[in-house]
């Protein structure tokens, strides 16, 4: 019997739960006529900060304006170096080298994929100005010894929680710390449909001044008291992102529960399944195991009918558009070996159990067609 095809991701899934809602608050985006930075960004900025557990949230063109405008506010620029992981999506240092600053990795920790702290310190240098701790997967990052660092140092700490929705550390939402930014694209748990961003803070000052750059600089219409640039949420996105906001925690709740069947059904395979941190609860971004086998079990599973991704097959530091960087191959073994295994898996909220279970059992058919296969081979050897 031939299995159904198992997306990576089904948004027209998604939008078939919830088409009236959706098609109403465009309706309304559309009847109203205002689109760029109207009521519904407004009440979403409230909305999604309270969700936050944040006092402000800006609402910005994109999760990677979000993370420049975030950087820009706190005073990074020309000749900075911020500090940042060298496994994340590329997005997180073309922010930075957006803001004029240098970028500088340090190595992570192998059980969480996130930044080690305990390699902060050697990194930081004179021109240190801020550190960005990325929460890889929906999982965070170990916040209370980063903060630590920072705070000894006189360095801003800005959340990278692009993935990570939800998420907490230590009981409390993300960001755990005074800033931290959010994107809106599509895949995201909380996905709008088309780009967007967020900066979330506990500072006043520190969101007026986003609030300021991503339009100009104006703090009046047409009056640029600083030089900003145009970054902006549009109404559309907010109205969809109200709708979808409501059912986030459901969602993130529905993605833990997929995600601990996928534990449990891989359990006794050679594969390493995602560790939850004692910490902190991930919302599973992405499910994500390691195998040194990895390339075969993509083309495998994608000859079955399941499609995968890799989240991400290359570390920063050995792209070529970063060759400047002067970091070379083995600098950051644990972000390497990283990119030699990670494979994730479908994992959604619409999701099915049967699904899931369906992807786990063809994962243990390969481990089982593999162990075969190498037992031939050592025995053809050994004749």
């Amino acid at each position: 019997m031939q299995r159904a095809r198992i997306p990576f991701l089904d948004l027209p899934r998604q939008y078939a739960g919830m088409r009236e809602e959706i098609d109403a608050a465009l309706a309304r985006v559309i009847s109203r006529g205002r689109f760029i930075l109207g009521p519904e960004v407004e009440a979403f900025e409230g909305e999604f900060a309270a969700f936050c557990g944040k006092p402000y949230a800006i609402g910005l063109g994109s999760g990677t304006e979000a993370l420049h405008l975030a950087l820009w506010a706190a005073g990074v620029g020309q000749g900075d170096e911020v500090i940042t992981v060298p496994n994340t999506a590329v997005a997180t240092v073309a922010a930075i080298e957006l803001a004029g600053a240098r970028p500088v990795f340090v190595d992570i920790d192998p059980r969480s994929y996130n930044l080690d702290p305990s390699l902060l310190q050697a990194a930081i240098t004179p021109r240190t100005k801020a550190i960005i701790p990325v929460h890889l997967y929906g999982q965070a990052a170990d916040m209370e010894p980063t903060l630590g660092v920072a705070a000894k140092q006189g360095i801003k700490v800005i959340e990278d929680c692009a993935q990570a929705h939800g998420a907490t550390y230590k009981g409390k939402p993300l960001p755990f710390g005074e800033v931290g930014m959010f994107s809106f694209y599509p895949t995201k748990n909380l996905g709008g449909y088309g780009d967007g961003g967020m900066v979330v803070t506990d500072k006043k000052d520190f969101a007026e001044r986003v609030s300021w750059l991503r339009e100009y600089g104006w703090t009046e219409r047409y009056f640029s008291q600083y030089r900003g640039t145009n970054s902006r949420l549009d109404e559309i996105q907010a109205a969809v992102l109200r709708v979808k906001l409501q059912r986030l925690r459901q969602w993130n709740e529905r993605r833990r529960s997929l995600a601990g069947l996928y534990d449990r059904l891989l359990s006794k395979t050679p594969v390493t399944i995602p560790m939850r941190m004692e910490y902190g609860e991930p919302v599973y971004h992405l499910y994500v195991l390691r195998s040194p086998a990895r390339g075969k079990l993509k083309n495998f599973l994608k000859e079955k009918g399941v499609d995968t991704l890799i989240h991400y097959p290359y570390p920063i530091h050995l792209m070529p558009a970063y060759a400047d960087l002067a970091y070379g191959e083995g600098s950051f073994p644990q972000a390497e070996a990283h990119a030699r295994e990670v494979l994730s898996l479908p994992l959604y909220a619409e999701m099915g159990e049967k699904e899931v279970e369906q992807v786990a059992e063809l994962i243990v058919e390969f481990f089982q067609t593999l162990g075969k296969s190498e037992t031939k081979i050592k025995g053809a050897a050994r004749r």
